[in-house]
């Protein structure tokens, strides 16, 4: 599977097998993690990976009581480390946020390719998943991941053109407004 076609089949998984995933497959996730881009190459992030069933269950509570979250064999938990991250990105402060984020899209496609799902879960008690999984003050919990094997088939497919907004509405040439040709 190319990149392209990881991109329009990704979706939210939230029902999963209980299979496990094999360790050449979690190398070359961890491997999409680490290469991924940074503002800088600085490389702000940390990034748990929670395969232990209890555990599992009990950030699916921090997790707002997303129970079904634990269905999956391993939870990733994406951290950044702010005083390791560009300062200035822009208006927006910190690079961290954007920097994790990246890394963790990266993961998520690197997923698809290996025939895996993912659900990015950003409705958290922070200070839940950090007082879980021992994350030292300092450090922010940007989002998780559940990654497993699709319950279902149909779970997975490319999405449609009629699932998306037009070009016409999410692009301009040169300046706002301006249509494309």
């Amino acid at each position: 599977m190319n990149v392209l076609e990881a991109i329009r089949t990704r979706r939210s998984v939230r029902a999963y097998l209980p299979r496990a995933i094999p360790a050449d497959v979690l190398k070359r996730l961890r491997n999409a993690l680490r290469f991924a881009p940074s503002a800088c190459n600085l490389q702000p992030w940390h990034f748990i990976f929670v395969a232990e069933p209890s555990r599992r269950q009990e950030l699916a509570r921090a997790c707002h009581d997303q129970t079904w979250m634990a269905q999956a064999p391993l939870t990733v938990a994406a951290c950044g480390l702010p005083d390791q991250a560009y300062p200035h990105m822009g208006g927006m402060g910190s690079s961290v946020q954007i920097d994790v984020a990246i890394a963790l899209d990266h993961l998520t496609l690197a997923a698809v390719a290996e025939g895996l799902g993912t659900c990015w879960i950003g409705a958290f008690d922070e200070s839940a998943v950090k007082k879980l999984l021992g994350i030292p003050d300092g450090v922010r919990v940007v989002a998780l991941t559940p990654v497993g094997y699709p319950a279902s088939a149909d779970l997975i497919h490319p999405l449609e053109e009629s699932q998306r907004k037009r070009e016409a509405e999410i692009f301009s040439a040169e300046r706002w407004g301006n249509p494309l040709r």
